[in-house]
């Protein structure tokens, strides 16, 4: 029964797609614009077909109907329900449905945001678009990713899913943060796409996109850094990025849609990058449905990735259609697209927009060459290649930098130029902040002259943010950290803060590993744990070894390793002592001989990794920060002046001598006023 209702669900989305797609299209040709209005009720009721395939498939999981074939593969009556709930996305067909449900979400949040202006061709156009995506999506449910196809004999039990997406609970939300991300970037895609075919390249469609792109690269950034954090939690090596391929798939989008997000105010204050902002959005849409090829055509061999599927030719072809329409329209529109408009000075926002746009841009394509390289050797000479770490860590170390260095600098730059003694007043401050992270981190134990000068950069990228913040907050309270620069500088802040984290546990961490048996004790890096005891027995089925070590002044903890019954390899859940200072990583190298008491123990410590996650939290509270109108901090200033809405100095201007531009601009607007996170 749910298999037929989930079935039906899936029908009545697609039919409801391809509806509202015939219906803009006929309203397009008839050039009927009032009819656009109609492909709405074709987008609720598409909504609510993709809900009831999703609610259909959620029952037959929880309720162990294992006549679902996907069901039976995948689950098991023994599963946690947290892990239950998340099977739906842990493979193949279930999270293209997943896929499904959040591009419906995300068209119906569109039609209805924008539902009284149906009849605008850049709007209609959109909602095609959008709608076509979904057709796409929809055929894969219907055919080679059918999540609803049945058994005519049921097992007794299911074989439940990889054990290494069962055994934490960040498999609920990490996935769904990355899906929300990826899926996010349509509405952009759609709005630009529609832009270029009706040739209404204003700057207002990107006033309309602007929190619609924030929402996505939000969700996303923090999604990646979920990931980050789960595979630092379960898999046992004790770190948290591997430059494996699918997680350079959830990269590269990224990396664009950020470049994206700092070129996007230049549009619309100087009317540059019309062409490269609109390629970027086609980009970063296309990068997604490359990384989906990447995770479900079986080409690769990652702990990411799903089983080898039918799906790779299609989605490469999808790939290919978004890649060529996007090459065709902006050729077309090649003309009107080119604005002359000039740079002005090296040293203005727009020349720190722009270094920042080409850093991004290098850092996407040396991950993608990084990341495809190897598939083009195998395609084209059948000789397997292996890019790893030292490849990324060599290409991208000097971006690193450079972005480190830009995110210090652009904050206190103004629009066309910036006269020097302007620019050293404002960098004083972060460059006093940067220099005092060095001097900390040499004191603290830091070495290498490069990895020093990256916890600097870091320092000079905070106190820049946090001088604006400081000076936001003086004029306008409480009121000067909301909107687009508040926002912006708190997730300034926090990619700060992550920097930090990630060059202090990857320069600076140390690793020892132990045979002990109980009461014998083992030291690394000043930090001494002692093994207690261990429990040995059976956990659903499974044998699972669990050893109780006490680290020096942090308590007792328990690392453990598992054989699963149907899986074979021993799967090590590690323990980890976490503090502001450092982590202390324990993990089982083996599964003890039985009746052995002696265990092999890995300990790892990884100073402020912590500050990674703490760094995210910062992020995502920028972005939501960013989210919010500028108009909080609009009211505030109406109300001291009277009444009169005026242009006032910035919240992050110096108070008098910033006073006089030498090119007429605004001198009290630096680069963060209207920049985006």
């Amino acid at each position: 029964m749910t298999a037929l209702a989930g079935t039906f669900g899936v029908v009545i989305g697609g039919v409801s797609a391809l509806g509202g797609v015939t219906t803009l299209a006929i309203a397009a040709a008839r050039r009927q614009p009032e009819r656009a209005r109609m492909a709405l009720a074709w987008i609720a009721a598409m909504s609510a077909g993709c809900l009831l395939a999703v609610v259909a498939m959620e029952t037959a999981i929880v309720a162990d109907d294992f006549s679902v074939a996907y069901v039976a593969r995948n689950s098991t009556i023994a599963t946690p329900l947290i892990y239950k709930f998340a099977t739906l996305w842990g493979a193949l067909e279930g999270s293209i449905l997943l896929w499904a449900l959040v591009l419906c979400g995300y068209v119906g949040a569109a039609a209805w945001r924008f539902r009284h202006r149906t009849a605008e061709p850049t709007v209609a156009w959109a909602l095609l678009v959008m709608l076509a995506v979904c057709v796409f999506f929809f055929a894969l449910l219907a055919g080679p990713a059918n999540p609803f196809a049945t058994l005519a004999e049921p097992p007794a039990d299911g074989g439940g899913l990889n054990p290494l997406l069962r055994n934490h609970p960040l498999m609920a939300i990490h996935p769904v943060m990355l899906y929300l991300g990826y899926v996010g970037f349509t509405v952009p895609f759609g709005f630009a796409v529609a832009a270029l075919i009706t040739g209404r390249l204003d700057s207002r469609w990107l006033a309309d996109m602007r929190r619609w792109v924030l929402v996505a690269w939000g969700c996303l950034g923090i999604g990646i850094l979920l990931g980050a954090w789960w595979s630092y939690e379960v898999l046992g090596w004790g770190g948290y990025w591997a430059w494996d391929p699918v997680e350079n798939a959830s990269l590269l989008p990224w990396l664009v849609a950020t470049a994206f997000v700092h070129s996007l105010i230049t549009q619309q204050r100087r009317s540059m990058l019309r062409v490269w902002n609109l390629s970027l959005l086609i980009a970063t849409f296309a990068l997604t449905i490359f990384g989906t090829f990447l995770t479900r055509s079986g080409v690769l061999e990652s702990v990411h990735e799903f089983s080898e599927s039918t799906l790779g030719p299609l989605l490469l072809g999808f790939f290919a259609v978004i890649v060529g329409t996007g090459v065709v329209l902006i050729a077309w529109r090649g003309e009107t697209l080119r604005k002359p408009a000039s740079l002005g000075s090296v040293w203005s926002r727009e020349g720190s927009f722009l270094g920042n746009n080409l850093v991004f841009a290098v850092a996407a394509f040396v991950v993608l060459l990084g990341t495809v390289f190897p598939l083009l050797a195998e395609a084209v000479w059948n000789d397997r290649l292996a890019v790893g770490r030292p490849y990324f860590d060599r290409m991208l170390a000097p971006v690193g930098l450079a972005l480190l260095a830009l995110m210090g600098l652009s904050p206190a730059l103004n629009w066309r130029s910036t006269p020097a003694e302007l620019r050293s007043r404002r960098l004083l401050v972060p460059a006093g902040a940067g220099a005092a992270t060095m001097a900390i981190s040499v004191w603290a134990g830091a070495h290498g002259f490069w990895q020093v000068l990256a916890l600097g950069l870091g320092g000079f990228a905070i106190g820049s943010a946090g001088r604006l913040l400081w000076l936001g907050a003086r004029r306008n309270g409480w009121r000067g950290l909301l909107g687009r620069t508040g926002g912006g500088m708190i997730a300034h802040i926090g990619v700060g803060i992550i920097a930090f984290g990630f060059i202090a546990s990857g320069a600076f961490d140390s690793e020892g590993e132990f045979t002990l048996s109980p009461g014998e004790s083992g030291v690394v890096a000043g930090h001494a744990v002692t093994y207690v005891g261990m429990t040995d027995g059976l956990e659903s089925g499974n044998r699972v070894v669990r050893v109780r070590v006490e680290v020096e002044g942090r308590g007792t903890f328990e690392p453990a390793v598992t054989r699963f019954a149907e899986f074979g390899q021993p799967i090590s859940t590690p323990s980890v002592a976490t503090s502001l200072i450092d982590d202390v990583y324990l993990s089982l190298t083996a599964i003890p001989d039985v009746g052995s008491d002696e265990v092999a123990l890995r300990v790892l410590i990884k100073p402020l990794v912590a500050w990674m996650w703490l760094g995210g939290a910062v992020l995502a509270l920028g972005i939501a920060a960013a989210l919010l109108p500028n108009r909080f901090g609009a009211r505030d200033r109406v109300r001291r002046s009277g009444g009169h809405r005026a242009d006032f100095p910035s919240a992050h201007a110096d108070a008098t001598a910033d006073a006089i531009a030498p090119d007429g601009g605004d001198p009290t607007r630096s680069a963060a006023q209207d920049s985006v996170p």
